[in-house]
C-alpha cells in the first residue's frame, strides 16, 4: 500500500512539474499559456468542442509508430548496440509492405494484408542485422552505420516513389493509394467519436502486443538474459561464455523487426500510401521516447502516450486561435526529457554518495 501511495505522490509531482515547465515554455514564446494549456490538452484528451473519444483515439494514433520504434530502441540499447536506425529500418518496413500490396490481383486480400505485415518486419529486420553484422564482424560503430543506412532507406523510398511505385497520373513522388481491402480495420465507429471518422486502427493493438512480448523475450528468456549482461558487462558474458557477437545482431534484428512494423502498420492504417516524405521522424524522436521511458517495456508505453498526447494535442494547438506552430510543442519534448533525466541523474549521483 506504501508504494502505490508514493507512485501516487511521485505522479502528482511529475504532472505538476510538467504543467510548470510547458507554461514556462511557452511564456519563453510569448504565448499565454492560460489560454494554450487548456486548447492542448482539449487535443489530446478531449474536452470543450472536440469529442473526448475522437482526441483519445488521434492521441493513440500519433502513438502507435513512436511505441513500437521505442521498444526496437530499448531492445537495441540493452544489448549496448546505440542503434540510431529506426528511422530507415521503419521506412524499410513500409517499403516492403507497399511492394508486396502490387501482389493485389494475385492473393486474398485478408492473407495479403499478413504477408505486407510480415514483409515490413522481414525488411526492418534485414536492416537492423546488416548493421549488427557490420558491428560485429567489421567493427563497423553502428552509431555511423545506422546513420549511413537512414539515408540510404530515405533515398531507397525517394527512387521508388519516383519511378516503380509512382502513382499512375505521375502527379508527384508517391503512390497511389492502397485499395480499401488492403486497409487495417477502424476500431471506433464514427457515432462513437462525435461523428467525425477516427483514424484509430487495428495496428495499434499490435503495437499494444509488442510491449509484453518485448517485455517477456528481455526479462523471461535465455536470450533476452545474454543480451542484457552483454550491454551491461561484455567481459562478463565472454566469461561466462556467453555469445556476445550473436546476442548483438540478435538485438539488432529484434529491434529493426520492431520499426519495420511500425512503418508497415502505419502505411496499412493511417498514410494509405507512400510518399518522399512518409515518416515526420519518428525513428529518430524514439530515441528520446525510449530514454524517458526508463529503457523499458512498460516505461516506454508510457513514455510514448505522453508523446502522443502531446502531438495530437499540438495540432489542435496549431489550429486554434492562437496558431502556434507545432514547433513549440518539440521544444516542450525536449524540455521534458531532459527534466526526467536530470532528476533521474541527480536520483543515481545522490545514491552514488550515499553508498560511499
Amino acid at each position: 500500500m506504501t508504494r502505490i501511495y508514493r507512485f501516487i505522490a511521485l505522479l502528482f509531482l511529475y504532472t505538476i512539474g510538467f504543467i510548470l515547465l510547458m507554461a514556462v515554455t511557452l511564456l519563453i514564446f510569448h504565448v499565454n499559456p492560460i489560454r494554450a494549456l487548456p486548447s492542448l490538452m482539449h487535443g489530446a484528451i478531449g474536452g470543450g468542442s472536440t469529442n473526448p473519444v475522437y482526441a483519445l483515439s488521434e492521441s493513440l494514433v500519433e502513438m502507435t509508430p513512436l511505441l513500437l520504434t521505442s521498444l526496437g530502441v530499448v531492445v537495441a540499447w540493452k544489448a549496448g548496440m546505440f542503434s540510431i536506425g529506426g528511422e530507415g529500418q521503419l521506412l524499410m518496413g513500409a517499403l516492403a509492405a507497399m511492394s508486396l500490396s502490387k501482389l493485389n490481383h494475385y492473393i486474398n486480400s485478408n492473407l495479403l494484408i499478413l504477408i505486407m505485415i510480415l514483409g515490413g518486419i522481414g525488411a526492418g529486420a534485414l536492416w537492423g542485422a546488416i548493421a549488427g553484422w557490420l558491428r560485429v564482424k567489421r567493427n563497423v560503430q553502428e552509431v555511423i552505420s545506422t546513420i549511413m543506412l537512414n539515408y540510404i532507406a530515405l533515398y531507397l523510398v525517394g527512387a521508388m516513389v519516383n519511378g516503380p511505385l509512382q502513382e499512375a497520373s505521375r502527379s508527384g513522388p508517391q503512390s497511389d493509394l492502397l485499395p480499401e481491402k488492403l486497409l487495417l480495420a477502424h476500431l471506433i465507429p464514427p457515432y462513437l467519436s462525435g461523428g467525425i471518422a477516427s483514424r484509430l486502427h487495428s495496428g495499434f493493438l499490435l503495437a499494444i502486443l509488442a510491449v509484453p512480448i518485448v517485455w517477456c523475450f528481455l526479462y523471461r528468456t535465455a536470450e533476452g538474459f545474454a543480451l542484457r549482461v552483454t550491454g551491461q558487462n561484455m567481459d562478463a558474458a565472454r566469461s561466462a561464455r556467453m555469445n556476445v557477437n550473436r546476442a548483438r545482431v540478435l538485438a539488432m534484428t529484434f529491434s529493426g523487426a520492431l520499426c519495420g512494423l511500425a512503418g508497415a502498420i502505419q502505411l496499412l492504417g493511417v498514410s494509405e500510401r507512400l510518399d518522399a516524405n512518409f515518416s515526420p521522424g519518428w525513428g529518430y524522436t524514439a530515441i528520446p521516447v525510449a530514454l524517458m521511458g526508463g529503457l523499458h517495456p512498460i516505461g516506454a508505453l508510457f513514455s510514448a502516450l505522453f508523446f502522443g498526447a502531446l502531438t495530437a494535442g499540438s495540432a489542435n494547438l496549431e489550429r486554434s486561435s492562437l496558431q502556434v506552430p507545432a514547433v513549440v510543442i518539440n521544444v516542450v519534448q525536449a524540455a521534458a526529457v531532459l527534466a526526467i533525466l536530470g532528476v533521474r541523474a541527480w536520483k543515481t549521483r545522490q545514491g552514488a554518495e550515499a553508498a560511499e
